[in-house]
């Protein structure tokens, strides 16, 4: 049986490393749109905040040249245009969202160790939210030995915590007393530290969420980090997960 031909559009470094791991894996991709295609290639996410698709180029123009039967494959794929079309959206693989916030959260470190001028061992860190991307930073930050208090509001998940040996904070009152800590990562997407929170002075904040958390100057809004500070290993999870989902 003959496999998936892959078209892909838009042009990202993290969408460039998938394309060669998948052709690698002798995945089938055209250079150009054409009635052989199956699969149309998007970013992951495939639009920017504008709409515009991530990466630059024309989605309109790719799909008027290919098959109406395709299969477009990428992240967040809600925008009106893809409504006709069959759809696998990595952004609602459960596997992908857990190894994309393992990389986000080494990320997350990284961008912290490039600002700071400590070590973060035995470092004050809050770490606001325990959903995924909380879960594998607040990990990684206590095996390189900071002092990892982390945020939650459900009393269950408070409870987790202690027995995993964090300090932790009721997100309910979290702008109070926050002089202690020299690091600050959000990853809710909510308002959760408004401007007037006090911090210690020279307080660096770095918001991971999709909508930003916390308020005022100074913040280091650090969304889509895979992408921007490690290509190569998001280009890897993306075509993994296609070669699981669609090979």
């Amino acid at each position: 049986m003959k496999g998936p031909i892959f078209y892909a559009a838009g042009q990202t470094d993290a969408l460039n490393y998938a394309v060669g791991i998948l052709e690698r894996h002798r995945v089938c991709f055209c250079d150009s749109p054409s009635p052989q295609v199956t699969h149309l290639l998007l970013g992951v996410p495939a639009f920017r905040p504008d709409g515009a698709l991530q990466g630059g180029g024309s989605l309109e123009r790719a799909l008027a040249l290919l098959p109406e039967n395709i299969t477009v494959v990428g992240g967040n794929l809600n925008a009106t245009t893809l409504i006709p079309y069959k759809k696998i959206d990595l952004l609602a693989d459960p596997l992908y969202l857990a190894e994309n916030a393992r990389i986000t959260a080494y990320c997350a470190i990284r961008q912290a160790m490039d600002r700071l001028t400590v070590t973060l061992w035995q470092c004050p860190v809050l770490v606001v939210g325990w959903g995924r991307i909380g879960k594998c930073l607040a990990q990684l930050l206590k095996q390189m030995g900071a002092d990892v208090t982390v945020s939650a509001r459900k009393e269950t998940d408070l409870a987790a915590l202690i027995s995993l040996g964090y300090s932790v904070r009721n997100s309910e009152n979290l702008s109070d007393d926050l002089m202690k800590y020299r690091v600050i990562f959000n990853t809710v997407p909510v308002m959760v530290l408004p401007q007037e929170a006090v911090c210690r002075e020279g307080c660096l904040k770095i918001d991971l969420a999709s909508r930003q958390g916390i308020g005022g100057e100074n913040v280091i809004w650090a969304k889509g980090l895979p992408n921007k500070d490690a290509p190569e290993s998001s280009g890897a999870l993306i075509a993994n997960t296609i070669l699981r989902l669609t090979c």
